[in-house]
This record gives structure tokens, C-alpha cells and sequence, in this order.
């Protein structure tokens, strides 16, 4: 069973040394994943890979069903999920091809699933701290080991899109403190601390975003073009990322998150959500 899951672009599926890739469909009771799950194994340990936007990049941030994604994982066995993201600078000095290494998130996305506990049964999970600090601190050393240009901590401020930014937008993100910018974390990251998911991010910045003068407003050939040019320090980053993740030992971090969070009486809690959250948080259902 894979403990590692990675979601990003499909790019990332070509990683060197990934070995006997199989594929894996996962119904769950929130819907279809985004895309099956590539299984491969890198130097003897199963990865997962889940494309967010799916193969061929088919579902804008909007359009992702990110439960169904994180159910999917969990699913599988996966504990820990590397999130490789796309982003949009904030700052003069994290430039487009440098990695951020996050640690806070500030929430501008609405009429998202963003919660697993919902239809019968409330929980609610301790959200202060949203990066595992620990998984961060491997993410650091790795990004650092593969070459990149790391920025140690910031925040990323997930707004709705598709759309990019009005200029005015950009410079308010500024003014709260925003490192960087992005689509798709959120609700992604809640719902892989309600699973029990050891969860951290690397930003890596695609383009300025609108607030530059010097800089063109972004456009999607920017992003694209660059974002090629990240795919293999991404898959760098990952490959060293895993034996740091196999070193820690017991469960990850983000394990019994969701212990103490469910507020519902155990004998109020209806059937079917028991059964769809099972996978997720069953031994907290009392």
C-alpha cells in the first residue's frame, strides 16, 4: 500500500526510476477522483500520484472534486500527501522558478466542498497550524538537496479563479502578508487534516502575478512555459523527499486529527455517513 501520495500535474508521472507504474480507480462516496491514481515504485517504496485537474488538465480549480481525491488516497493508505502547486508571486524576491515552502493559508475560495463532515454528522478540526510542520521540514531539505531556490515559510493565499487577479486584488493579498497566490490548496489541505493526512506544499512560482509594473500581466503561456521548466525540479524535489518521509517513525503527524473533533451524538450519526467516512475518520465516530 502506497504511505506517499502526490498531487500536482501529470508531468510528474514521468519521474525517473518509477518503476512498475500500474494504474488504480477508485470509486468513493463523494464522487470520481479527478483521474485513476498511478501507482509506481521508487527505490522499493509505492508512490501514488493523482493528477488534481485530471490528464489533459480538464477540470479548472473550481471544477475539482477534492474530496473524492483525498477519500481516494486515504483509500489506498496513503499518509502523507506532497502537494506540488503552481503559484503566482507575491513578493519581489520569491521570482518565477524559486519554491516556497509554505506554512499558512489564507481562504478566498467559495461554494467548495470543504468538509467531509457534513449531512448528519459536524466536526470540526484544529486548523491553526494547516502545514504539517513536520513533512514541511522534509519538503525543505529536499527542495534544497534538488537544486532549487527555497523560500523557508509564507503564505499562500487560495483564491477562486479560473480567473486570475484584478490588480487591486493583488495588491490587497500583498498588504495581508500573501507570499504567494494560488487556486488549489483549499480546500485540499482541510480535508487531508479531517483524513488523518500529513499534508505540506511546494509553491513553486510560476509568474508575478498582476501587481508588478515591470512585469506583464500573467498569462497562461507564462505560466505554462515555466511550469515546464519546474517539472523536473519538482520530480527532483519528490525523489528526495521520500527517504526523509520513510525515515520518520510511527504514524505521521496528522493521524488522530480528527480525535475529539466530532461533535454528534455517535447514536444521531446516519448510516450512510458512517459508512462514507469510515475510511476517513471511523475510529472517532464512537
Amino acid at each position: 500500500m502506497p504511505r506517499i501520495g502526490i498531487l500536482g500535474g501529470s508531468g510528474l508521472y514521468d519521474m525517473p526510476g518509477l518503476k512498475d507504474r500500474r494504474e488504480e480507480r477508485v470509486d468513493t462516496p463523494f464522487g470520481s477522483p479527478s483521474d485513476a491514481i498511478l501507482l509506481g515504485d521508487l527505490d522499493g517504496e509505492t508512490l501514488a500520484f493523482l493528477p488534481r485537474h485530471g490528464r489533459g488538465h480538464r477540470f479548472n480549480p473550481s471544477e475539482v472534486n477534492y474530496r473524492a481525491n483525498v477519500w481516494a488516497l486515504r483509500k489506498l493508505g496513503v499518509e502523507w500527501i506532497i502537494s506540488v502547486s503552481a503559484v503566482g508571486s507575491l513578493r519581489e524576491e520569491v521570482v518565477p522558478g524559486h519554491v516556497v515552502v509554505i506554512d499558512q493559508f489564507i481562504d478566498r475560495t467559495k461554494g467548495r466542498h470543504a468538509t467531509f463532515f457534513e449531512g448528519g454528522v459536524v466536526g470540526h478540526i484544529a486548523f491553526a497550524d494547516p502545514v504539517c510542520s513536520t513533512l514541511r521540514g522534509f519538503l525543505l531539505q529536499a527542495a534544497n538537496e534538488a537544486g532549487a531556490t527555497v523560500h523557508d515559510g509564507g503564505t499562500y493565499v487560495c483564491m477562486e479563479g479560473p480567473a486570475f487577479s484584478t490588480r487591486a486584488e493583488s495588491h490587497l493579498y500583498r498588504s495581508w502578508g500573501g507570499k504567494v497566490i494560488g487556486m488549489t490548496n483549499l480546500p485540499e489541505a482541510k480535508l487531508a487534516r479531517e483524513a488523518g493526512i500529513s499534508y505540506a506544499t511546494l509553491a513553486m512560482a510560476t509568474d508575478y502575478d498582476c501587481w508588478h509594473e515591470a512585469h506583464d500581466a500573467v498569462t497562461v503561456d507564462q505560466v505554462v512555459a515555466t511550469l515546464k521548466k519546474n517539472v523536473a525540479l519538482a520530480q527532483r524535489a519528490v525523489a528526495h523527499a521520500v527517504p526523509l518521509i520513510l525515515s520518520h517513525a510511527g504514524p505521521c503527524p496528522a493521524s488522530r486529527a480528527a480525535e475529539g473533533a466530532i461533535m454528534t451524538d455517535p447514536s444521531k450519526i446516519p448510516t450512510d455517513r458512517r459508512e462514507a467516512l469510515a475510511v476517513i475518520a471511523g475510529q472517532f465516530l464512537g
